[in-house]
């Protein structure tokens, strides 16, 4: 007979709470932790962590698993780095409530925000749902290697209060904001966490339609956040769009917030075309919260990654003419027309027309922020060594080095593009961002930009750039920077559950070899439905990664178990500890 389900054995406890790391055991119980200290008794299983961290499992605050979580049981990319939680539904986007006549408009718009192919998600999205609680309850009859919370999508509301209009640019009725209203204060008694709504016009469908929360005016917000405050919880998710009227925009939603009682939550990044912004910003959230406010800002830490490739959505040459002749071509018969000096020279001499409302397809040829990715690729890289500072050694034009770089590794290497957080060369920025009482990591996009971006393994990134390799500045303490990714996301949410390595609170565990951890180089695979593509980025130094009190996975491996469930809505913190 054995005393305890699992016991991870003499690791350093890095509790989540920010406390310093401490020699201590984890007994687990019944998805739970009964004990932290010296252990004694036997148990189902034991993992020894000697000379290793044990930590919380990780949070993920931002990802975009609505249609994944339907065909798939694995959270990846997310579940590879750590993470325990995730929370989906950001920025407007989703697939609940929809009545059929709206599924292809909502996958238009998933395809053109997120870069998920139109293809994937009619093959894969199971329609077994009209309204946002029959949503959850076909998730609740799934299994995952996470638990999975969500918000509202704004858009996906709008459109099934006021159908086409809510792409017409048309401001909703007094009657329509009732109705939303209504809709969301019953998702939310359903066990949604808020809402997430964009206010950027970077956001379109494929088809060039801006999305509809653009449209959305302060009565509309207040109607929103009205509705949270009559149900007593949930969050409100906000993405705006670094304009001349930003600040606006982010005055109305901590107001909206702040008058109806409810927190508030907002991507942040050092904007290159106005990098100064995001210290007004840290100064706003900073005064909301002193008067009496709830704000979090969601930070990622390192710059927002752009990747380039002749594998992937982009490359500096994607919307040539003579690329565009090629594009459809298998790889390596289209790396062998590359090749040839006469169709270099004929690319290198036309113009890239990208579409002038897509802001990364303009950036493409930044040549001074693209990088290559080679392996143990810094993200915090050289200024001397970006693709325009080495052609400029050469002797050669930016055009022609990246050209010959794409075509390394037989066509799949990688140019990283670093689209924001890296103006000024540095992620001093980032650092001071994460420093902020009110910031979490965010921003990863779990399970979206399935050919453009791959920053869903900012967790490991987080240990190892911040907690051990940088040399371009300060570094950051690990028990600060596990405390981000555990009780402080945690609690953004409303999730007093989990985030700490306590008893009575979830067995939501990582054991990780500190000195082990690192990533590895993007890859293409095409394993989504009808053949899809996305980027995977394998990490290592994760000994195991448990969840409600399972091992899900061990030394990188997934191990076939999936504990994770739907979170239904905010959990209080343990009332007792379990004996």
């Amino acid at each position: 007979m054995t005393d305890w389900d699992l016991v991870v054995r003499n690791g350093t406890v890095i509790d989540g709470s920010g406390n310093p790391p401490r020699p201590a055991d984890v007994a687990v119980r019944d998805g739970v932790i009964v004990e932290v200290g010296t252990v004694v008794g036997a148990a189902r299983e034991e993992i020894d962590a000697r000379g290793q961290l044990v930590t919380p499992g990780f949070v993920d605050v931002h990802t975009h698993y609505d249609g994944q979580t339907t065909w798939e049981n694995r959270l990846v990319p997310s579940t590879n780095h750590g993470v325990t939680t995730v929370v989906m539904g950001n920025c407007g986007v989703g697939f609940a409530p929809c009545r059929p006549e709206d599924r292809d408009i909502l996958i238009r718009l998933m395809e053109g925000v997120e870069d998920i192919p139109n293809v994937v998600l009619k093959e894969g999205v199971d329609w077994q749902w009209t309204t946002y609680p029959e949503y959850l309850d076909f998730l609740d009859t799934r299994e995952f290697d996470a638990d999975v919370c969500s918000y509202v999508p704004h858009a996906a509301l709008r459109t099934y209060v006021m159908g086409e209009r809510a792409y017409s640019r048309a401001p909703a009725t007094a009657d329509e904001i009732q109705q939303m209203g209504d809709l969301l204060e019953e998702s939310i008694r359903a066990g949604a966490f808020g809402f997430g709504t964009s206010q950027t016009m970077f956001h379109r469908s494929s088809d060039g339609q801006l999305t509809p929360t653009l449209a959305a005016t302060e009565e509309e917000y207040a109607g929103l956040a009205a509705a949270l405050d009559r149900a007593g919880t949930g969050l409100i998710q906000f993405v705006i769009e670094y304009d001349d009227d930003w600040e606006q925009v982010l005055d109305m939603g901590l107001r909206q917030a702040k008058e109806n009682n409810r927190p508030f939550s907002m991507s942040l990044v050092q904007s290159h075309g106005n990098p100064r912004i995001w210290r007004t910003i840290l100064d706003k959230f900073d005064a909301h919260n002193a008067s009496g406010g709830t704000g979090t800002m969601q930070i990622l830490p390192r710059p927002l990654g752009v990747l380039l490739g002749l594998e992937l959505t982009l490359s500096p040459f994607y919307s040539t003419p003579t690329y565009l002749g090629l594009a459809d071509l298998p790889l390596a018969e289209r790396v062998r027309e590359l090749r040839r000096p006469e169709i270099k020279e004929r690319i290198l001499g036309e113009v890239n027309d990208p579409d002038p409302d897509m802001e990364i397809g303009m950036r493409v040829r930044d040549f001074d922020q693209l990088y290559e990715m080679g392996a143990d690729f810094d993200y915090e890289p050289a200024k001397d060594s970006s693709i325009g500072a080495q052609a400029r050694r050469l002797g050669v034009s930016s055009e022609s080095l990246a050209y010959d770089k794409l075509l390394d590794q037989d066509g799949s290497n990688i140019l990283y593009l670093a689209f924001s957080n890296f103006a000024d060369f540095t992620l001093e920025p980032c650092r001071e961002m994460l420093l902020n009482d009110h910031a979490v990591p965010g921003l990863g996009d779990g399970g979206a930009h399935l050919g453009v971006i791959c920053d869903g393994s900012i967790y490991t990134h987080l240990l190892a750039h911040w907690g051990r390799d940088r040399h371009q500045g300060e570094r950051l303490e690990l028990p600060y920077l596990i405390h981000l990714m555990t009780k402080r996301s945690a609690e953004m949410l409303g999730l007093h559950d989990r985030g700490v390595i306590a008893p009575g609170y979830r067995a939501d565990l990582n054991v990780i070899d500190h000195d082990g951890v690192g990533l590895g180089r993007p890859r293409v695979v095409r394993d989504l439905p009808a053949g899809g593509r996305r980027l995977m980025q394998d990490a290592s130094g994760y000994t195991a990664t448990v969840v409600r009190g399972t091992v899900v996975t061990r030394n990188g491996q997934h191990t076939g178990a999936l504990p994770g469930r739907l979170v239904r809505g905010s959990q209080p913190a343990p009332s007792h500890v379990p004996v």
